[in-house]
């Protein structure tokens, strides 16, 4: 899907971390942008995802960095 001079692709939805009062969801995402190796990607997305909000993206080593970060914070548990 193209969008503002560029393109992306949802090539997995991995998880879906929380839906807001207008039907956007928080996702966990695989998405290739402009064609490149997807990368993990966390942001909001409106149905069908033909919108989006601002968001991070992540390779695999940062999301294995974050994973440990997470493992540290004592809420979690």
């Amino acid at each position: 899907m193209a969008n503002k001079g560029f393109s992306f692709e949802v090539v997995e939805t991995i998880a879906i971390l929380s839906e807001g009062s207008k039907g956007w969801q928080k996702e966990l995402n695989l998405v290739s942008w402009n064609g490149r190796e997807p990368k993990y990607d966390i942001r909001d997305w409106s149905e069908n995802h033909e919108k989006m909000g601002k968001g991070l993206t992540f390779n695999l080593s940062e999301l294995k960095n974050l994973k440990q970060a997470l493992e540290k914070v004592d809420d979690l548990d």
